[in-house]
């Protein structure tokens, strides 16, 4: 992760200008308590105490880039009655350029409602329309993206199937987007991606992906099935597939995939979160970053976003201190433990083999190389329990290590044989597997089974040892003497 990409980034995304366009909505919460039921029917009767008014959908995009100081334009189709004329209010009073609305008085602007109480939701109703927008204003749409390109950076298009996004305006769109340099990023709904064709990247949840290629996804070869099947079938170069607790996976037509790990803490809401997506990423595009680190800096976003209730946004300083706070855990591999817990459960419920080593690792030579592979061989995952400064320290002394734990782990996630790097700072291990719970725990061929630390841990649910012999003669204390006798000889 280029940490200092990302902050420069958000220093400047009030000189970032976007546009969205798709499907308007408002959001309706209605908080209360229910104790009592109705004598009327044996339902709830839900007492409210609170009342929520939010812009949803497409708005949600919008609040997003808002909240985090972007420069906002819409294009749009709303009914002319009163939640229309309200909604463009609100759009107004966030200071979004709202010269691309069209108001048609056959249509009813989508109203979602939502009733919670004792912390739940217990019923949702819609109003709303869902047919096609007409020729003359699927033809004003696409003029005024077509004429005022000039002023955007990226063109974020959210589709909730309310019949805003028409094929032929999705196309007129992409077409603009191609033409001018301009990044066109879509969220898509339904199952005729057809009508995306083209597009800079597409940004569907795990499901979404499922219906639109007619891949059923059980695990990764078939999640990397469907994305390939859906890229090939529609011209796409790069396809980014949100998947909740387990991360978000970029696909590229010409390169191999990448996996980001969820960065969730607390899961209390998704609502919102494929919002926060499409915004993080389609800035971090509109200000020079490739699409890997975008989708780093949506999936940071998406994170802290599911851990609000209701449709949420989040801030720069949210994710400056996420990305402060974490420094390290946001490399793709590098992880903090309790993080790394999460992953490795649901990476165990997928029936994931997970394999556990660690070491100081503090000049890294072909002998740990070697061994490492060797112990990714046994499994799915590899592991990495990587000594701190101050571990080492105290069991090798005050000259050690020679090389910092930051830069210890970075060195180490660049191989391609270790999944995960996690630090600690105890004496042994041993609290750490505890926590992770590896199936198989790996130590050098000095080692005996009695003396590796965790070795009771492990078996006592399953798990079990393995001893991998070392390369000879390889060590970093022998590199050090070596060093410091030619030092010496001058």
């Amino acid at each position: 992760m280029n940490r200092s990409a990302m902050e420069t980034l958000l220093g400047r995304l009030s000189g970032i200008r976007a546009l969205v366009i798709g499907d308007l909505m408002l959001d309706e919460y209605l908080w209360g308590r229910t104790e009592r039921i109705s004598p009327e029917a044996p339902v709830q009767v839900v007492d409210i105490l609170r009342e929520d008014l939010r812009l949803g959908g497409a708005g949600n995009v919008i609040n997003n880039l808002v909240t985090l100081g972007c420069q906002v334009h819409v294009a749009s189709v709303l009914g002319e009655g009163h939640d229309g004329l309200l909604l463009r209010r609100r759009l107004e009073e966030k200071r979004v350029g709202t010269e691309g609305l069209l108001f048609d008085g056959k249509r009813t602007t989508s109203r979602k409602t939502r009733i919670l109480a004792s912390g739940q939701q217990m019923m949702r109703f819609d109003r709303e329309s869902r047919a096609p927008i007409d020729a003359q204003q699927e033809a004003s749409l696409a003029a005024f993206v077509r004429d005022n390109a000039d002023r955007f950076d990226v063109i974020l298009v959210s589709d909730y199937l309310k019949g805003v996004l028409t094929e032929g305006l999705l196309q007129a769109v992409i077409a603009v987007g191609k033409q001018k340099g301009i990044p066109v990023v879509i969220d898509p709904k339904g199952n005729d991606y057809g009508k995306y064709r083209g597009a800079t990247l597409l940004t569907p949840n795990r499901k979404e992906t499922e219906v639109a290629s007619g891949v059923a996804i059980v695990d990764e070869d078939s999640l990397r099935l469907a994305a390939r099947t859906l890229m090939e079938r529609i011209d796409l170069q790069t396809l980014m597939v949100t998947r909740s607790e387990e991360g978000i996976s970029i696909f590229f037509r010409n390169q191999e995939e990448v996996h980001l790990p969820t960065q969730a803490r607390e899961v209390y809401d998704v609502t919102g979160a494929g919002d926060t997506v499409l915004s993080l990423v389609g800035l971090g595009l509109a200000g020079g970053l490739p699409v890997s680190e975008a989708a780093v800096l949506a999936n940071i976003g998406a994170g802290i976003v599911v851990g609000k209730v209701g449709t949420s946004t989040v801030n720069v300083e949210e994710i400056r201190e996420a990305l402060a706070h974490n420094a390290l855990e946001y490399d793709t591999k590098i992880r903090l433990r309790e993080s790394l817990r999460d992953v490795l459960a649901a990476e165990r419920r997928r029936g994931k083999t997970i394999v556990f080593t660690n070491g100081c690792f503090d000049l890294l030579h072909v002998g740990h190389v070697k061994y490492l592979q060797q112990a990714r061989r046994l499994g799915d995952l590899l592991v990495l329990g990587l000594n701190s400064d101050a571990s080492i320290r105290r069991l090798k002394g005050p000259n050690r290590p020679l090389i910092s734990e930051q830069e210890r782990a970075h060195i180490l996630a660049a191989l391609s044989c270790i999944d995960y790097v996690v630090v600690f700072d105890e004496d042994t291990p041993l609290a750490l597997i505890g926590m992770l719970r590896p199936d198989i725990l790996v130590k050098g061929g000095d080692y005996t089974p009695e003396t590796v630390v965790g070795r009771d841990l492990v078996e006592s649910y399953g798990g079990r040892v393995e001893l991998i012999d070392l390369v000879d003669g390889r060590s970093t204390t022998n590199i050090i003497e070596r060093i410091l006798d030619r030092y010496e000889q001058g």
